[in-house]
């Protein structure tokens, strides 16, 4: 099973930047897709379609904001639209798959750099996430969970940790909330294949263009699998020469 988590800040863009040529280099079995900006009707999905991709839209009820899609090769068991936190569910941050017994979660985790309300919400929406996982690990052991977590982890996912120690995305809460969760039988797909490796991003700036050329950029993408799947990691890597948004796409391979 190959999963691409992809934060593609605005679908219709992306599209416009060759994001159904790249689907046509068969990048991934699934697609998971974070901050589409758009309803299905918005979409002309027939070229994915005939890739052989099936797609699921959970979309914010405000247009033109936020919102989550899968796009899959293998037909899923269930799909859930949302995991029943109203406020998340409202602005479209969850969709579940089933796929036998592995459940795949694509989340939009919320973003604090727009002022000290949303940074409130975030830690609220940590907090209410870690617990929706915890619970549904009890009868669905086998998880994994894809996204944009707005969160660099450490000192190597951020290219300037001193100069963003007060940042919203690498603040000591949101690490320490990556610490609890990574401590609770969760594994950091691409660290635990690569746990030295530095330089590399899923996300630059674009408030100035050569940020990303000079790769001044931040990891905030993950693919976390349960330690129950560890021993069916294959390969983790991360896709930056991909460039349809200001994140690239994040790659996992897991049997299954």
């Amino acid at each position: 099973m190959r999963i691409i988590s992809y934060n593609v800040n605005g679908i219709r863009s992306a599209i416009n930047k060759g994001f159904i040529e790249w689907l046509k280099t068969d990048p991934a079995d699934i697609i998971c897709l974070q901050e589409t900006k758009a309803v299905k009707e918005n979409i002309d999905t027939q070229p994915i379609e005939d890739l052989g991709y099936q797609t699921y839209w959970f979309s914010a009820q405000k247009k033109g904001y936020s919102g989550v899609a899968i796009f899959t090769k293998i037909k899923p068991d269930a799909i859930e639209y949302g995991h029943k936190l109203e406020q998340s569910d409202f602005e479209g941050r969850v969709i579940r798959a089933d796929f036998g017994n592995l459940t795949l979660i694509n989340a939009y985790y919320p973003s604090g750099t727009s002022g000290e309300e949303r940074q409130t919400y975030k830690y609220q929406w940590l907090d209410e996430f870690f617990d929706y996982l915890q619970l549904l690990r009890k009868t669905r052991p086998q998880l994994v969970v894809v996204g944009d977590y707005n969160i660099a982890h450490t000192p190597i996912d951020i290219h300037d940790p001193k100069g963003n120690k007060n940042s919203s995305g690498f603040l000591p809460e949101e690490r320490a909330w990556m610490d609890k969760f990574l401590q609770n039988g969760w594994i950091d797909t691409f660290r635990s294949l690569h746990p030295e490796t530095t330089g590399a991003y899923s996300w630059w700036s674009q408030r100035f263009p050569s940020v990303r050329l000079q790769n001044k950029g931040w990891r905030i993408d993950y693919i976390c699998i349960t330690d129950t799947l560890k021993t069916k990691l294959k390969d983790a890597r991360i896709y930056p020469d991909v460039k349809q948004s200001d994140h690239c796409p994040i790659y996992a391979e897991i049997t299954h």
